[in-house]
Parts: structure tokens; C-alpha cells; sequence
């Protein structure tokens, strides 16, 4: 200690701003600081007295208590109370004397209040970085940098936080309670609970019944004007007010100070009450009104637990704003999907299920008024009829929406039904000073027997829908369990039919097509095929619509186009010159845009000759878009491929769309090849599209050709290439070559 000097008073003029505020409140004689010197060396006790004597922290004067070891120091504090500050030597009677003492006083007598500073001569016994981590210690000096100036500050401000601790421990105002109360206000009304939980602390930390209120800006928020501020909550007589504007409050003195407050953005202390004002939270703020005035301990004591109610508010109403956007559509204010699957969870517990119905309601062609109108009028058009089906059904029912134009209804099913549900669209809705009449396609779900959870109640409903939507639109359908079974199988099958894609269990086989007049082979039709792990075969007509519906026929239907491709080539190489390969091209695959350049990529890497290719497509297909199909049909005759009409005779084509189509030759469809020979038909059909494919000077080929009969009868119309049974099954290519060998 004989280093200490009077060099740096810089300290004393902390110290007398740190007093000064203070002793306009000091009216009454305040009881000394209590200072502990624990060292064995007697001149740091003198030197340490002479430094502080005359120190005054808050008008308050010190007093000092001596231990010249850890043990007498230990009998000290077993019998004196209220010390405020340990000065402790680190090394004494042993080298960790000081910080086994340090644990004693923590522990065993459970001083938590007190400050310790620690001093030490010889720093390498206890390194200062490991000594306040592992020891509960509030400063750590060495004996030489503690000069009067340095030891007046660590004192000053050890002093000054043990009395803010023993202001709070003192008057059981712990902040401990807002913590553990604030994850109870995480609700939808959690900004209503926490206001009256701060109603409640506040009286707890200040020890007395105070009557007040909370209110707060609407959800607009920014607004300073205690007009717009509601009451969000009260104690004793002011819990009336609650949902009330501020402007209903009688006492106008009450109103004044809030407005006072607002318009000042800060805390007003005034001599009878105390307003707190919380700015900007969350986009709201928020005041606090107290009829009670406050001294400077509680005015500190309240600007603590201040900063810990503006983290809490702040939480609270994040957490309600998630929650907004978590169960609510922004556009609309409806529930939303998450909210409604709640709502079902419950409802599906409940005994109010028996009688329940869940429907979907798809506001029909909304996507084209969209596009004609705009994104925006189409956002208005849905708020209509959001705000008509909330107005017809009220409250009665749960209302949501769970897509883009698509409205869920739940509730009982004397409301929820298709009449009734219709009825809201008979008049028109006005949207933008504009008269529009909508009509809607309505799934519904009874879930009296219902056995599935809420995401199957709602995937159900949707099945309904889509079965209402593809029968015609304005139509309702009710969900059956057959529609589940079916759409259920669908997806099995997709996912199957995949697998067993990639797994490479599809494959290719060729139909012979014959020239029945010498019954040569002229070419071949490629037939898709698949063989599942068990050695079972699944129908054409079972999965190709399944690859159509998920899109996989693109990519299978490219790959079954260069696989017969890269046949055809092997073919020739064998010595089949003239043979043709004809390969069916789904209505998703020619459509789709990079078609072309896959046909032409097909061509170039398998260098199969592009005349002797035929795309065969439906007669549907082709009625679908004549004017795409032309332009298509164009740039694969640049390519020098040939097109063949399927089935042709099925899809009732429009004669002027054929005869603009450049196409090379057309299929009788086996249904009208088996009329031949039957009891029940005479062929005419298969012999009209015989002369039109000669007045169009167009090939025929007739396929699902079985008798002789039906060969002859074909000759006879003028038809003179066929495929079927009659002349070979689909091959494989192996059992092709050696087909072709006999021939």
C-alpha cells in the first residue's frame, strides 16, 4: 500500500456526481458502509483506512471491520451482518487462503450481496482471468495498481452495486417474476395478460396496493394521441375500463398526464401519480399509469424492472404477430390451412363431429379473371367473397382459406350443405364498382364416420372437389371412400411406376406390322411394358395414364423413343433396310416445349434415319390444338419423320382440321377392325376410313388384326397394311431378329 498516492483524483469527481443526486433525499441520519479488511499484513489495514476515511458514498460515511486471517475472518462473519464490501488478500495463513475463504462466505453462509475485491502481492498464485470465472469475486486488483485514486473507485462502485442489490433482495422486489410469467402471455391475448401481469408486479416490487391501468395504440400504431389508445387492462376500479377507450376515463387529470406522457415520448413522475411510456414497441406503444407517486429508490428500482417489461412487451407482441401469421391469411383476415387443421383436430374430438361437414368451395375460372383483371383486382374479388360467405355463415361456422381461391367451411351440416353454400353466389359480387357473378365447385367431407385425422379430413375433402371439378364446374361432389381408394391407388401406382423406372423394370417390345398382301414385315410399332420385382405385369392401360397424370411420360416417352431408335438403327445394320419403327408420343410429351429437341437430339445421337420414324398420336390429341399441332407437325417434317394418326375414328374428328394436318398415314382403331366378322357390326366404319384415307390419298393400317376373316375383309376395302395377333405378338428384340430370320 505505500504506493498509494494522491496523484488521480479523478475519482473524487465521480464520486461527487455519483452523490449528488441523492442528497436532496437524504433527510434522515443514514447508518455507515461497512468496510471488511482481510489481510495478516497490519499495514495494509492502516494504509487502507488512511485511503478511505474521509470517503462519503451517498452521504454516507465508512466503517471498517479488521481479520488479520481466514479464520478469524471466518468467526467475523459468522456473527456481523450487513457488510457491504471485503477487501481480501489472496495468499495468508496459505497460498488459497483468500479463495477458500471466498467459497465459505458464499456457500456456507450464502452472502451473496456482499463485494469482494481481491488483492493480491504476488498475482501468480491466482491468475485474475481464472479467479472471477471459478470464484464469485467482483474485482481482482494487485496491491501496486491500487493508489488512492484506483482504490476510491473500486470501492465507490462495489458500494454502489451492493446497495442495488440490497434495495431489491431488501424489499423482495425481485424482476424474477416477469421472467417466469412472460412464457404464460405467449398467446393470442398474450399482450391483454401480460399488461395485467405488469399491473401485478409493479405492486409487488413496490410493496403496496396501487391502483392503475395499461392501455396502448391501436394496431395502426404509431398514433400519439390518447384518443387512439385503448385499455388493455386495470386494477380495482379502473378494470371496468378494460376494451374502453382512454377517453372514457371520468377524471380528466388522468387524461391529461397519459396525453402529457405520449406527446413527451418519456416517464412522467408527477406528485400523485406516474405514467410509464414505452415507445414504438412492435410498431404500438404503450403506456403505464399508476395513481401513486414514486421516490428516487422507487423511480430506480422501476427503471430496472422497466428494461425487462420492454423486452417482455416486445416479446409478447412479436409472439402475437407470428401468431397472426402463423394461423391467419393476410389478405383476407380468415384462419388460414394451420389454423383450420387445428380447428379440425378439435372437432374431431369433439361430440359435435356426428353432424359436422367439411367442404371446400373453388370459386370457378378465378385464375382467368385474374389474368383479364389483374392481380389486384382479383385480391379485392377474393376479400368479397371472403367478407359474403363470413356475413351468410357468421359465426355459426369456421370459415378459412386455405389456397389461392379456394374457401374452407366447417360447422354443422343443416349450413354447411351445397344448396346453401351456392346461395351466397346467386347475386353478383360488386368488387372495384363493378358487378361480378362467380360461381363455385364444392368438395364436402361428413365427418360423422369419419375415421382419418384432420390432413386426411382436408386431403379427402380436396379429392371430393377434384371429382366435382372434373365431372363439371358448379357441380359438388361428397367425399365416398371408393374416391379415396382410387386416388390412393393412383398415387401408389405413381410412385411405383417410378421406382420402377429408375430401377430400369420398364421395357420395349415391337409389334410386327405387316403388308398383308405378301405378309411381309414392313416395320414395327415400340409398346411400353412393365414387369414389377415379382414378375407380375402391369396393363398399358392401367399405368400409361398414370405416367401422364404425374408428367413422368416425358421422360419415359423420351427414352422409349431413342431406345426404338437405337433399335431401328440395329435393324438396319442387320439387313433390314426398309424397316419402320413407329413410336406412340403422348399429348404431355408433344406439347411439351423441349419436345422438338429431344425428337432431333434422338435423331442425331442414335443416327437413326428420320424417314423411316413414324410418331404416332391420338386423334384426340391432335383435335386438341389443331393450330399447335400444324406448326409441330411442320418442323418434324423439316426433320423428315412421319406422323400417323392413332385410333383414329374414336375422338369424332373435325374433317377441315384433318385435311389441314400433314399427316402420312392413319390407324382403324381395333374396336372397328373386331366389328368385322361380329354379329353386332359389319365393318362400314373400318371401310369409311379406308376411302378416306384414299380420297386424302393418306395410308391405312388396321391394327388388332386376329382372323383371317378380318385380314381379307380389310384387303377387300382397299386397306392393305395391318397389325395383330394374326401375324405376331409384341416382341422383344431379341425374339424380333429371330421372328424377322423366318420371314
Amino acid at each position: 500500500m505505500s504506493e498509494m498516492n494522491h496523484a488521480n483524483d479523478d475519482a473524487l469527481v465521480f464520486m461527487d456526481e455519483l452523490s449528488g443526486d441523492h442528497l436532496a433525499d437524504s433527510h434522515t441520519p443514514q447508518p455507515n458502509w461497512r468496510v471488511m479488511i482481510i489481510d495478516d499484513d497490519p499495514d495494509v489495514h492502516s494504509a487502507t483506512m488512511f485511503a478511505l476515511g474521509n470517503l462519503e458514498i451517498q452521504n454516507r460515511s465508512l466503517s471498517f471491520l479488521h481479520a488479520y486471517s481466514a479464520t478469524e475472518a471466518r468467526e467475523i462473519l459468522a456473527h456481523e451482518s450487513n457488510i457491504a464490501v471485503i477487501l481480501l488478500d489472496v495468499v495468508m495463513e496459505q497460498e488459497d487462503a483468500g479463495l477458500t475463504l471466498v467459497n465459505y462466505v458464499r456457500k456456507t453462509l450464502g452472502l451473496h450481496d456482499v463485494r469482494i475485491i481481491l488483492r493480491t502481492g504476488q498475482p501468480g498464485y491466482a491468475p485474475e482471468i481464472d479467479a472471477i470465472r471459478d470464484y464469485d469475486i467482483n474485482d481482482y486488483k494487485t496491491k501496486s495498481e491500487l493508489t488512492r485514486t484506483k482504490l476510491y473507485t473500486t470501492v465507490t462502485s462495489a458500494i454502489r452495486s451492493y446497495e442495488q442489490i440490497c434495495s431489491i433482495t431488501a424489499n423482495q422486489r425481485g424482476l424474477e417474476l416477469i421472467v417466469n410469467a412472460s412464457t404464460e402471455l405467449m398467446s393470442q391475448k398474450g399482450m391483454q395478460n401480460f399488461a395485467a401481469g405488469v399491473l401485478q408486479q409493479i405492486v409487488n416490487l413496490l410493496g403496496r396496493k396501487i391502483e392503475g391501468l395499461v392501455c396502448n395504440s391501436s394496431d395502426d400504431g404509431d398514433s400519439h394521441d390518447s384518443a387512439d389508445f385503448n385499455i388493455i387492462a386495470g386494477s380495482h376500479s379502473f378494470t371496468p375500463l378494460i376494451e374502453q377507450k382512454i377517453a372514457k376515463i371520468d377524471n380528466p387529470e388522468i387524461r391529461e398526464i397519459i396525453q402529457e406522457s405520449l406527446l413527451a415520448k418519456k416517464n412522467i413522475y408527477a406528485l400523485t401519480s406516474t405514467v410509464l411510456f414505452f415507445e414504438n414497441l412492435g410498431q404500438r406503444s404503450v403506456c403505464v399509469y399508476l395513481q401513486t407517486p414514486l421516490n428516487e429508490l422507487d423511480k430506480r428500482l422501476i427503471d430496472v424492472f422497466c428494461s425487462n417489461v420492454a423486452v417482455g412487451l416486445n416479446n409478447v407482441m412479436l409472439t402475437s404477430r407470428l401468431h397472426k401469421y402463423a394461423y391467419f391469411d393476410p389478405l383476407t383476415g380468415l384462419a388460414n390451412r394451420l389454423k383450420l387443421l387445428q380447428t379440425l383436430n378439435e372437432t374431431l374430438i369433439s361430440p359435435g363431429r356426428e353432424k359436422t361437414v367439411l367442404s371446400l368451395i373453388d370459386i370457378d375460372h378465378f385464375a382467368e379473371t385474374n389474368d383479364a383483371l389483374g392481380h389486384q383486382f382479383g385480391d379485392l374479388l377474393l376479400c368479397a367473397v371472403a367478407k359474403k360467405l363470413l356475413a351468410h355463415f357468421g359465426t355459426s361456422c369456421h370459415l378459412a382459406r386455405v389456397g389461392g381461391d379456394t374457401f374452407a367451411l366447417l360447422g354443422d351440416e343443416s349450413l354447411v350443405n351445397p344448396d346453401n353454400i351456392s346461395s351466397v353466389f346467386q347475386l353478383p359480387f360488386n368488387v372495384d364498382q363493378q358487378d361480378v357473378q362467380l360461381s363455385s365447385t364444392i368438395g364436402l367431407v361428413r365427418l360423422g364416420n369419419y375415421d382419418g385425422g384432420s390432413s386426411d379430413a382436408l386431403k379427402d375433402t380436396n379429392i371430393a372437389l377434384k371429382r366435382a371439378k372434373s365431372h363439371q364446374r358448379s357441380s359438388y361432389s361428397y367425399f365416398t371412400v371408393d374416391m379415396g381408394v382410387e386416388i390412393r391407388e393412383r398415387v401408389r401406382m405413381m410412385h411405383a411406376l417410378r421406382a420402377a423406372f429408375e430401377n430400369e423394370r420398364l421395357f420395349v417390345v415391337y409389334q410386327p406390322q405387316i403388308d398383308m398382301r405378301t405378309e411381309r414385315a414392313v416395320g414395327a410399332e415400340a409398346l411400353l411394358r412393365w414387369k414389377t420385382e415379382d414378375g407380375q405385369f402391369v396393363p398399358p392401360d392401367q399405368f400409361i395414364p398414370i405416367a401422364e397424370y404425374s408428367g413422368l411420360i416425358v421422360d419415359i416417352g423420351e427414352w422409349v423413343l431413342r431406345s426404338a431408335c437405337f433399335e431401328l438403327v440395329d435393324l438396319h445394320k442387320a439387313g433390314f433396310t426398309d424397316f419402320k419403327m413407329a413410336i406412340n408420343v403422348s399429348q404431355a410429351q408433344f406439347s411439351h416445349p423441349l419436345f422438338l429437341q429431344s425428337l432431333e437430339r434422338a435423331l442425331l445421337d442414335t443416327q437413326a434415319p428420320a424417314q423411316c420414324v413414324e410418331l404416332e398420336i391420338t386423334e384426340s390429341m391432335a383435335m386438341t390444338d389443331p393450330e399447335l399441332l400444324i406448326r409441330t407437325l411442320h418442323h418434324i417434317k423439316r426433320l423428315g419423320a412421319q406422323v400417323s394418326i392413332d385410333d383414329f375414328g374414336t375422338g369424332f374428328s373435325s374433317l377441315s382440321h384433318l385435311q389441314k394436318l400433314n399427316v402420312d398415314k392413319l390407324k382403324i382403331d381395333r374396336a372397328f377392325v373386331n366389328e368385322i366378322g361380329d354379329k353386332s357390326g359389319d365393318g362400314s366404319i373400318a371401310k369409311m376410313i379406308v376411302q378416306l384415307s384414299q380420297s386424302l390419298n393418306i395410308k391405312v393400317i388396321a391394327e388388332g388384326v386376329e382372323t383371317e376373316q378380318q385380314a381379307d375383309t380389310l384387303m377387300s376395302y382397299g386397306c392393305h397394311l395391318a397389325q395383330g395377333y394374326l401375324y405376331a405378338r409384341p416382341l422383344t428384340k431379341e425374339d424380333l431378329r429371330v421372328w424377322l430370320a423366318k420371314k
